[in-house]
């Protein structure tokens, strides 16, 4: 049985796709409550902000992919999926989690649940997806169809895990609750920095992005559920997201598309609120928009994004000046992105996913070195930390952050944490491990650490 990390449900074979159909809902229940309680299982495929988005439950279709065309194989399949629907008007949703680097051996992953609970603003909506071969007529009266969702839903709601996040057995549980040393020590990480700023300085690079990791252990299993409502309910402003192990709250959207208009927002430049002067209400103003550092390293994540989606838009707008984005443990050096999409064969949500990853502001500039220097400098596999992480439906919409400010659930007993910080020429390695620790500090709290 393999872990959280590599991802648990078994892929389903490309030849015995199911030919699914839905039936969507108006779901009263969810209007006048946070879509957070809605998150009842530790499986639960969860996509939050401010008490919106979507949960899915179940799983009707998986399929896992490694190395460089991972995601190709994973489009193709959701693509073969959708040319298999039962109807033409079946309305299909999967989450999707994809590896940083092709290079890696954790697998990326598409799931499409049997359920999926949706909210914004005041409307929700409840869709079923199922195979009508199990028995379901989709013909079938509105009213008997959502009796037997709802039915359904009850169930989906109480099951543990179905399955899909059962671990190996621990043979040593801890008895106190405890943070170690992960793959890469705090020395280890100073270090790496050091020689990263060695490479910028002799011209190899001009930013590079490095990582590090600490590992949680707990006296008591790992309760999924509940760490996802409290990175939502303290993180609201972020993107609460839990895709089979994976699991955080990032406050970056790589690409979102909703009927042919992208959006991003790009973070590159951070402030611990934690060491901030008490009473100084334009202290981050002036740390980060007037410091030159971070509005390079800002800068240069910008202009990433942007010159990789322009071939792909009609028009785009960008903040001139970045805005300073307020978030419980730092502020960041933030930019919003809108495009608008041509009326024609524009790329889904996926395909832009692969376009824009990975952005400076987790890999660095130019993109192939830097990516080749974190291989040789970070000392371990991100797997699927900063890779896209989010959700796209059958008419090509969707939303895909950067999978930042969380971990991966690796054993009953086990969370491993993941930071990172951008280095340029001006880096002092001291801060930016300070840095790393600030940033892990949501998932401290939702553990109670």
């Amino acid at each position: 049985m393999s872990t959280g990390t590599q991802g648990t449900s078994t892929p389903t074979p490309l030849a015995s796709l199911p030919r699914l159909a839905s039936a969507t809902f108006d779901f009263p229940a969810a209007v006048n409550v946070p879509l957070d309680d809605f998150v009842t299982t530790d499986s639960a495929l969860v996509w939050l902000r401010n008490s919106e988005g979507m949960i899915g439950l179940g799983e009707v279709f998986s399929v896992a992919a490694q190395g460089t065309d991972r995601f190709h194989e994973l489009r193709q399949a959701w693509n073969e999926l959708l040319s298999a629907k039962a109807s033409s008007d079946a309305e299909l949703f999967a989450f999707v989690a994809v590896a940083f680097s092709h290079t890696s051996a954790h697998a990326s992953r598409l799931v499409v649940p049997e359920m999926v609970i949706r909210k914004k603003g005041g409307d929700a909506y409840l869709t079923w997806l199922f195979d009508p071969e199990s028995g379901i007529a989709p013909e079938a009266d509105h009213e008997t169809l959502r009796e037997r969702a709802l039915e359904r839903l009850a169930v989906l709601q109480h099951e543990s895990s179905v399955g899909h996040l059962d671990f190996p057995d621990v043979a040593d549980v801890p008895t106190e609750d405890r943070l170690l040393v992960g793959h890469v020590s705090d020395e280890q990480y100073v270090e790496s920095i050091k020689r990263g700023v060695e490479r910028i300085n002799s011209g190899e690079l001009t930013k590079l992005v490095l990582a590090r990791d600490a590992v949680a252990e707990l006296a008591q299993p790992v309760q999924v559920s509940r760490i996802l409502k409290e990175l939502s309910v303290r993180y609201r402003d972020c993107w609460t997201y839990s895709m089979r192990g994976l699991i955080g709250a990032t406050p970056e959207m790589l690409i979102q598309v909703i009927n042919g208009t992208a959006r991003a927002r790009v973070l590159a430049g951070t402030l611990d609120r934690k060491s901030a002067p008490v009473a100084d209400p334009d202290y981050a103003k002036r740390a980060l928009s007037e410091d030159e550092k971070q509005r390079h390293e800002h800068q240069l994540a910008i202009d990433s994004l942007t010159s990789q989606l322009l071939p792909y838009v009609t028009h785009m707008d960008a903040h001139i000046e970045p805005f300073v984005l307020e978030l419980p443990n730092v502020w960041h050096l933030a930019s919003d992105v809108t495009a608008k999409l041509p009326s024609k064969d524009a790329p889904n949500a996926l395909d832009l996913a692969e376009i824009l990853h990975p952005t400076a502001a987790v890999c660095g500039t130019p993109t192939d070195a830097a990516a080749s220097a974190i291989l040789e400098l970070e000392g371990m596999d991100r797997g699927r930390y900063a890779g896209p992480v989010g959700w796209i439906d059958s008419h090509g919409n969707g939303e895909f952050g950067i999978a930042l400010r969380g971990g991966i659930v690796e054993s009953a007993h086990r969370i491993r944490l993941f930071a990172g910080c951008g280095v340029v020429a001006a880096s002092d390695p001291a801060s930016e491990l300070a840095e790393s620790w600030a940033k892990m500090r949501p998932m401290q709290q939702a553990l109670n650490l």
